[in-house]
C-alpha cells in the first residue's frame, strides 16, 4: 500500500510513498502490517493511531502508528513497506491487475497475423511460443510517464513489453499466463547498444 520514507515531525508520524491506486483507503484503516521491502522478514501488525494524505507532497500519506512517539521511534521504520492481508484488497474492475498477480506469469507470444496457406489446421505458425516470465511491472509515475512496462525474463535477456490491450491480448492471472502480440521493432528496442 506504501512505503514509508522518513520520520516526519516531532510526535512519531512518518511519510509514507503510496503504492496503491486506492489511497483514501488508508485513511480508515485501524491497522496495517509493516515489514521490510523483498519480505525478507514476516510483517507486523501495527496498530494505526492515524493517518492522512499529505497536502503538500502529493503521492505521499503520513501515518502515526500507536506507540510510536519520537522522531528516533519513527526513523525504525524508514524503509518499511505498509501492507495489508490478501483478504482485504479492494476488487478490481476488469481489465485491472494487482502487481502481485502479474509477477510470476508466464508469457506467450502470439503471432502477428495468421498465415496465409496452412499445411494443416493445426498448423505449427499458429501455436504461441513462451517468451519468459514477469519479473517486475514499471508503473508510470513522475520520472516515467506512460503505459505500465512488464519486465519480462527471457532467455536472451530482459524484453519490456508495454502492458497495452493491444499488445497483452490476453491475460489470465488464475492460469498464470499472458498471451502477447509484439509490435515490429519491439524487440530491438530492447536491445543494449553498442
Amino acid at each position: 500500500m506504501a512505503r514509508i520514507l522518513r520520520a516526519r515531525g516531532n510526535k512519531g508520524e512518518v511519510a509514507a510513498e503510496l503504492l496503491t491506486d486506492f489511497p483514501e483507503r488508508l485513511t480508515k484503516l485501524k491497522e496495517v502490517f509493516v515489514g521490510p521491502a523483498g519480505g525478507k522478514m514476516d510483517p507486523r501488525q501495527v496498530a494505526v493511531k492515524n493517518c492522512w494524505l499529505s497536502q503538500n507532497h502529493r503521492g505521499q500519506a503520513v501515518f502515526h502508528f500507536e506507540g510510536v512517539n519520537s522522531i528516533s521511534e519513527a526513523e525504525k521504520y524508514r524503509g518499511m513497506e505498509v501492507l495489508l492481508p490478501f483478504e482485504q484488497r479492494v476488487t478490481l474492475p476488469a481489465g485491472q491487475y494487482f502487481v502481485s498477480d502479474l509477477i510470476g506469469c508466464s508469457v506467450f507470444e502470439n503471432p502477428a497475423a495468421t498465415p496465409v496457406v496452412a499445411s494443416s489446421p493445426c498448423s505449427l505458425g499458429e501455436v504461441p511460443s513462451l517468451l519468459g516470465t514477469v519479473r517486475d511491472v514499471q508503473i508510470p509515475g513522475e520520472d516515467f510517464p506512460g503505459t505500465p512496462l512488464l519486465e519480462v525474463e527471457t532467455s536472451q535477456g530482459d524484453l519490456l513489453i508495454p502492458l497495452a490491450v493491444d499488445i497483452c491480448t490476453r491475460i489470465d492471472t488464475a492460469a498464470r499466463r499472458i498471451d502477447v502480440v509484439l509490435p515490429e521493432g519491439l524487440r530491438d528496442l530492447n536491445q543494449p547498444e553498442s
